[in-house]
């Protein structure tokens, strides 16, 4: 049974107007029906481009954001949690099952706090089991996920301005981790370091998670740090998901237009190789406003009258790879063959 289900879950932002006496004008849909699951010690990674809905998603799952409707499931050991109808002691109790890493350690750490109060905050701010831990555990428990996460103990004196990125990235992965939760949302974690930290942080979250046996939903821009580290990946267009599969096949095999744009776009490893990149036609549309039927019809060349008509189901077209398309079955798209060697030996790890 999957550790995490989501069920058809929706995200509605209202629009007001300006001025003394505003109004509702209308409303955006940043997720709009969303539904997956996730085994236990596996990684989804999440796709996307801006805007696209994937971090509201993330919030969404842990309520960091309300859901306007749907259902979100989580299943720790021993127990089951429906989390989009827990009350705010209970949800405050259940986050010790599920924690975030935020994209930006500058921000996401407290100026004012010591490394070792950082990380023990969340053991004493009422997040874990009835039973209340000692100091001396409390200490315990934070010199050991620190120094599972690189860090010395010398270095939980210090203030986060101390620290490097890649350092305070550490110790904001530290701080997500030390409640031991099952499922850890990961927020783009590498996209503000530089790339020579982007690999240490990717091995590190790896190493705990086979060390710890953590679930990951890893949200990122980085096609090929995805493939490195998830054994699927959804795709997320609009709101909604248009692709979700393992890894290889939606990088080598993609059965949605977008996805194979987005492939695509992936770097060449030979800087003398001819680029090939799909250019999607006109403006990503208003989620005000979005189009009928396909929401990705109108920069789609694929696209035919039945697709402005009806919205394609998100329907599985071989094992565990859906696929959200009424034409997937008789077009032929183009996959990552650039990173076929490099991704083949990593993806999935």
């Amino acid at each position: 049974m999957s550790l995490l289900s989501v069920d058809n879950l929706s995200v509605r932002f209202t629009k007001r107007s300006g001025g003394v006496f505003s109004r509702t004008i209308g409303a955006v849909s940043a997720v709009d029906g969303v539904s997956f699951n996730i085994d236990r010690g596996e990684t989804l990674g999440l796709v996307g481009e801006s805007g696209s809905g994937k971090t509201t998603l993330g919030l969404s799952l842990l309520r960091g954001t309300e859901p306007t409707s749907g259902t979100v499931t989580l299943r720790p050991e021993g127990g089951q949690l429906e989390i989009t109808a827990l009350g705010k002691r209970d949800l405050r109790r259940a986050r010790q099952h599920m924690q975030m890493i935020f994209q930006d350690p500058y921000s996401s750490l407290n100026p004012r706090m010591t490394v070792r109060e950082i990380l023990s905050e969340p053991l004493t701010a009422g997040l874990t089991d009835a039973r209340k831990l000692s100091g001396a555990e409390v200490d315990a428990r934070v010199v050991d996920i620190a120094t599972k996460c690189g860090l010395s103990v010398d270095q939980l004196r210090r203030f986060p301005h101390a620290f490097s990125g890649g350092q305070r990235q550490r110790i904001a992965i530290a701080r997500a981790l030390v409640l031991k939760p099952d499922l850890v949302v990961c927020d783009e974690p590498i996209s503000s370091l530089d790339v020579s930290i982007q690999a240490q942080i990717l091995n590190l979250l790896a190493d705990l998670q086979k060390s710890l046996g953590l679930t990951y939903l890893f949200i990122a821009h980085d096609l090929a740090a995805v493939a490195y580290i998830c054994n699927r990946v959804a795709v997320m267009y609009l709101g909604k998901i248009v692709e979700i599969g393992p890894t290889r096949q939606v990088y080598f095999t993609p059965r949605h237009p977008y996805t194979e744009a987005l492939m695509s776009a992936v770097p060449e490893p030979d800087p003398d190789a001819p680029r090939r990149p799909i250019l999607l036609e006109g403006e990503r549309p208003d989620p005000a406003n979005p189009p009928s039927g396909c929401r990705f019809r109108t920069r789609c060349r694929f696209a035919t009258e039945l697709c402005a008509i009806e919205p394609p189901p998100l329907r599985e077209v071989q094992a565990d790879h859906s696929v959200a398309c009424h034409h997937t079955d008789t077009i032929k798209l183009r996959g990552a063959l650039d990173l076929r060697g490099p991704v083949q030996e990593t993806a999935g790890r």
